[in-house]
């Protein structure tokens, strides 16, 4: 397929640009994006004149089926296939991904390599996973239209007296039955005061009149992932709630109309955060607005306030101010989105205008 062999390019390009025979890739969605392997174990060996893929015996013949631009080479357990492979091609100098090797990794890969001069990368396949081809996009897009339809399904099971982790647990099987892979991450679903934890773990607090409820979800198509995430309050509505809720949902309609190709990530979280400060809320938004997503949910480019990262057409990231208060609750209102020269394609498409959820039954 061409976007590999793009992808193979690049990469070959790098190692021209640096000086370096050849590039070691281990990072499972790195592989993945190169390759077409979808597999657990192996690594990419990429030179000037060789696309080698080296797993065990249990994936070659995937290996071989989804990565046919690649020479796949067994491994085996009674001696170093990789390092050998290393040796007879007469690579004297080796990149590695510095942000993906532990320092017991590197200290292993010291004596693989002994004759070979380790040179650590940083960001060389990130930096093509951050603008996505239409094929990838395609992926994101149906991937956010599961999630938007199996969590239709689940809201009316937002109620008094259902814990959060039931919530999580029924929007997982939703999705899953509705053809999801899996969950992008873990489903965050959380109640009450808990609310106000922005990755808070669903657990067994059920949830109670007058409680925010925040969910954060994705679904997973061909390997690509969607992000979304919704509050909603259960009545009784105070207009404390109302309030948050405003200041959010005004921050996130800033923070869209600032996506386009071309803007400065960091701008885009200016404008969302500006309207959450000026309201008085700036303490309690302490994360960046947004980030890349692909075939992880948190990748290239990020949207923080130091950011330094310049959005592209295809690029694809999440905008998701929130207001978190101790103790009381909080609001976070997350879409998913193409960013394009004039402006953003939304793909996630649930409501966003305050829902209030029935209380308890009279």
């Amino acid at each position: 397929m061409k976007p590999f062999e793009d992808r193979i390019k690049a990469i070959r390009h790098k190692l021209e640009e640096e000086k370096v025979d050849a590039a070691y890739i281990s990072f499972r969605y790195n592989m993945r994006y190169l390759s077409g392997f979808t597999g657990d174990a192996g690594a990419l060996l990429i030179t000037g004149s060789e696309a080698i893929l080296f797993t065990d015996g249990r994936y070659t013949e995937q290996a071989s089926s989804q990565a046919p631009d690649f020479r796949v080479i067994e491994t085996k357990l009674d001696k170093d296939v990789v390092a050998d492979t290393v040796s007879s091609l007469g690579i004297k100098s080796l990149t590695f991904e510095s942000e993906h090797v532990t320092f017991a990794s590197w200290e292993n890969m010291t004596k693989r390599f002994k004759d070979t001069r380790l040179v650590p990368a940083s960001g060389w396949v990130e930096k093509l996973r951050a603008k996505k081809t239409p094929e990838e996009i395609q992926a994101i897009r149906k991937a956010a239209k599961l999630a938007d339809d199996a969590f239709s399904m689940v809201v009316s099971s937002i109620r008094p007296g259902v814990s959060e982790r039931d919530v999580a647990l029924e929007l997982e099987f939703t999705m899953r039955k509705m053809g999801s892979e899996g969950v992008a991450f873990p489903i965050i679903a959380v109640s009450g005061a808990r609310s106000s934890l922005p990755h808070g773990e669903p657990g067994d607090k059920k949830i109670e009149p007058g409680d925010f409820v925040t969910v954060d979800f994705g679904a997973v198509w061909s390997g690509y992932v969607s992000d979304c995430t919704r509050t909603f309050v259960v009545e009784p509505l105070e207009e404390r709630h109302r309030e948050i809720y405003e200041v959010v949902r005004r921050a996130q309609q800033a923070g869209l109309r600032a996506v386009r190709a071309g803007v400065k990530a960091s701008e885009v979280d200016a404008a969302g955060r500006k309207v959450i400060e000026e309201a008085g809320y700036g303490q309690y938004f302490g994360h960046g607005i947004g980030h890349g997503v692909g075939l992880q949910v948190h990748e290239s480019p990020r949207l923080g306030q130091k950011s330094e990262d310049i959005l592209e057409p295809g690029m694809v990231v999440t905008v998701e101010p929130g207001v978190y208060i101790p103790g009381f609750g909080g609001v976070r209102i997350e879409d998913l989105v193409v960013v394009g020269d004039d402006g953003p394609e939304v793909l996630t498409s649930f409501p966003k205008d305050l829902k209030v959820l029935g209380g308890l039954e009279r």
